[in-house]
């Protein structure tokens, strides 16, 4: 059975064509050291809920969009090994992101699928 990582960030709408750029780079570079799939999506319909809801769950304010993005791999020991090489891969090395989003709002996490239909 597969693996995923999940990721739930905040970006501030003047920024969301640097983000676009920005996970067009990164989805590259998963994909060529072995990621399945690589996919990111902008908030459509995520209402700010009086509990809980993605907006809080990543303290999003009026300025800011709700990104939900995920990376499929076969397996958690490919997962491991892609993204050690993802990490080190020189193209996604810096400071860029910083200009682009709060990483310290990031929401992020390995799972085991336990259905796939």
């Amino acid at each position: 059975m597969s693996y995923v990582d999940g990721f739930l960030i905040a970006v501030p709408k003047e920024n969301v064509e640097a983000y676009k750029n920005l996970a067009r780079k990164a989805g590259d570079v998963w994909k060529e050291h072995g990621a399945l799939g690589y996919v990111e999506c902008l908030g459509d319909d995520v209402p700010y809920g009086e509990v809980t809801s993605f907006p809080r769950a990543v303290q999003a304010k009026d300025d800011e969009t709700v990104v939900f993005s995920w990376v499929l791999y076969k397996s958690r020991e490919d997962r491991d090994a892609i993204v050690a090489k993802v990490m080190a891969d020189p193209r996604l090395q810096g400071d860029e992101w910083k200009s682009i989003f709060d990483g310290k709002r990031m929401i992020y996490g390995g799972f085991k699928p336990f259905l796939e239909l």
